[in-house]
């Protein structure tokens, strides 16, 4: 609060930017810094038209439909889209940048799962509102909007329902919204979504209105977040005005009263802010002389210590407080901390975290108990961030290094709570994985690297998404693949993907494919007959389109094609079996082996004539055939089951005619048999 001789300007401590519309507006000023162009936002990236002209002139328009997106980085504004506008984007060649508020995500997450679980939703909120018109787009059933108690009065009878709210909505208003609901609804799942920021902002502004004289509303008029404030402010101080800019502020209006309270809408930034509290200072300087007025703020350095006075200053004793204090003792079982109230606070060392504390330190800690039996207010500092490891998180991410390890701590709703050394980061169940999960616990315990996407410094608050960490770490693997990556080289990868054309492999980052033509010298119907996913296969570089980022590999390439040792492995006149494959009016093809098929004429078909190749076999059959010719120049092998058949049966006769040679004796030996016995006859 800034305090001069007639008068005093106090701003509320959570007025401006909340985190999600700072994380839009830091990211798109971020594009326009690094100048690279071709960069636009679909629709107003935030209710303020001053912040939506500066990106224009730096080169971001907003643009109204995805035909002018088309083939352009977009920056997906704080209140989000519908699934149908996500998809058009992407198929419209779009970089989609989402810089969708998490508080707004969650609630798309929540009305996309009520809806597939077949539950009615209703949308408690303005109808026309960009954040509910891109709610009501996640919603694949009925979908009910209401904004007052007597539209929840008009609803359909309903056995079940789902309700969620705008993020921006009145808590009071939703609370009697909601009441109207329970005596209508028995089976009522109850989403309250309303932003911890915009609560704390109502309440806010309304005591501070209500202690006021005159109170300022800072924010863009087209604002639901602003207006909903002005309305808050109006109705405890009657005079409340509400300005998009200082240029506004009327000077009679500046002059007239000793004690303003000023606020501001989410999608105000601090230079408004700024710029408000100095005119009126100018202002002042302008009255005349008889007025008691004074400078209340000199220059903007006044108004940044002003403003970091008020939001630093020592939250009321209360318990489960976070609060400043001076080490006064330090003892063996405890320390004494001076912590600004009418007690000390005592610190056990049992529930500290820096036990290396000595008189004059500055810590953090918890108010556990206001009395302890002694007058002593009792502290904890157990769960609380070590200032030190908060000092250097912060450095690492101010310097760019956004990426942090730790270990899944907590399912909660919404998300996953990850511990990093010591400090919580929550990580949006949309930020999980590039795909939806549907067990959120299955990530607890385990190691993740994640990104840090939002940090609210004050309340020491870091929203991660793992899904970022993995996007840059696919596109850091994939750019490295390709520049490795040289047509003709062979190299090791994994099969990921089968599908009815080919097979997709990794090969260390980056996908190419495998065409089912380039899997096998001989014909397959699936690709799965040759590899399956997860198998380990080495496969050679055919061709590199860097343009579309597409790669093509050969399988078959890295065996010996058939045709080279084809007659080698086949001489003329050898007989072996094959299996008909195909058959023609001319004859039927027989398949040696994979990529090694041989023709049968019509004529040899059979050991008779016959009309049709049908009539002697069947696509299917297993037959013994003879090598009549191979020309490996024109890849062409005759064949013949006629030949086959002749051999066979003329080494079948062979083999009848053949006498042994015991049996060629006995005639011989029955011939001479009487010349033996002759003699005895005689």
């Amino acid at each position: 609060m800034a305090e001069t001789r007639g008068r005093r300007i106090e701003v509320a401590a959570h007025a401006g930017f909340c985190m999600g519309v700072r994380r839009a507006v830091d990211t798109a000023e971020g594009y326009a810094r690094a100048g690279s162009g071709n960069t636009c936002t679909l629709g107003d990236l935030i209710h303020n038209p001053s912040v939506v002209a500066s990106l224009r002139e730096r080169g971001i328009p907003p643009v109204h439909s995805v035909a002018e997106a088309a083939g352009q980085r977009v920056l997906i504004r704080s209140h989000g889209v519908t699934r149908q506008v996500m998809q058009e984007l992407q198929e419209a060649g779009c970089d989609v940048v989402d810089l969708t508020c998490p508080f707004v995500a969650k609630l798309h997450q929540l009305a996309e799962n009520a809806s597939a679980r077949g539950l009615p939703v209703i949308l408690i909120g303005e109808q026309a509102h960009p954040e509910v018109i891109g709610t009501a787009g996640w919603v694949d059933g009925d979908c009910y909007v209401i904004a007052s108690a007597e539209e929840a009065e008009r609803l359909p009878p309903l056995e079940a329902a789902a309700v969620v709210s705008q993020t921006t909505f009145p808590p009071s208003r939703w609370d009697s919204i909601v009441q109207v609901l329970r005596s209508r609804i028995p089976q009522l799942e109850e989403h309250c979504t309303i932003c911890s920021a915009t609560a704390i902002r109502q309440q806010e502004a309304e005591e501070l209105a209500g202690r006021a004289e005159a109170m300022i509303v800072i924010g863009g008029r087209n604002s639901a977040n602003t207006r909903k404030l002005y309305e808050t402010c109006r109705a405890r101080c009657a005079h409340t005005i509400l300005v998009e800019s200082a240029a506004e502020i009327p000077p009679a209006f500046a002059n007239s009263f000793q004690f303003f309270g000023v606020t501001a809408g989410a999608s105000t930034p601090d230079s408004a802010l700024k710029e408000v509290v100095i005119t009126m200072s100018d202002i002042e300087n302008t009255a005349p002389e008889t007025q008691e007025t004074t400078h209340a703020v000199e220059s903007e350095s006044d108004f940044g210590a002003m403003l970091e006075a008020q939001q630093t200053r020592q939250p009321r004793l209360r318990v489960n407080a976070v609060v400043s204090g001076e080490v006064l003792q330090v003892g063996d079982d405890e320390v004494v901390v001076s912590i600004g109230g009418k007690s000390d606070g005592v610190l056990k060392r049992a529930d500290m975290a820096d036990k290396e504390v000595q008189v004059g330190d500055k810590i953090e800690v918890k108010v556990i108990k206001m009395n302890d039996g002694e007058g002593n207010v009792v502290l904890s500092q157990r769960g609380l961030i070590s200032e030190k490891k908060w000092k250097a998180l912060m450095e690492q991410y101010e310097a760019g290094n956004c990426i942090i390890e730790g270990r899944g701590k907590e399912a909660v709703k919404g998300g996953l709570l990850m511990d990093y050394d010591g400090i919580r980061v929550f990580i949006p169940a949309s930020h999980l994985d590039s795909h939806y999960v549907e067990k959120i616990e299955d990530f607890v315990g385990k190691e993740i690297r994640a990104k840090i996407i939002e940090v609210d410094k004050e309340k020491k608050r870091i929203v991660a998404s793992r899904k970022e960490c993995m996007k840059e770490e696919r596109e850091a693997a994939r750019k490295a693949a390709w520049d490795r990556l040289e047509e003709g080289m062979v190299i090791h990868g994994v099969v990921r993907r089968i599908r009815e054309f080919g097979a997709f492999v990794d090969v260390g980052g980056v996908d190419g494919l495998v065409h089912i033509t380039d899997l096998s010298w001989g014909r397959i119907k699936d690709p799965s007959e040759v590899v399956k996913p997860g198998q380990e296969i080495d496969v050679k570089v055919l061709k590199l389109n860097p343009e579309n980022g597409r790669i093509q590999l050969g399988y078959k390439q890295l065996q010996t094609p058939p045709w080279e040792t084809a007659a080698e492995r086949y001489p003329v006149d050898a007989i072996v079996e094959g299996k008909v494959v195909r058959i023609t009016t001319f004859g039927a093809f027989v398949e040696l082996e994979p990529g090694l098929d041989g023709l049968v004429h019509l004529t040899q078909c059979a050991l008779t004539k016959v009309n049709k190749v049908e009539d002697a076999v069947k696509v299917g059959d297993i037959v013994r055939v003879k090598i009549l010719n191979v020309d490996t120049e024109h890849q062409r092998i005759s064949l013949s089951i006629k030949a086959a058949l002749e051999d066979e049966a003329m080494e079948s006769a062979e083999g009848e005619l053949d006498i042994p040679a015991e049996e060629e004796a006995a005639p011989e030996a029955v011939e001479a048999a009487p010349e033996a016995e002759a003699p005895a006859e005689e």
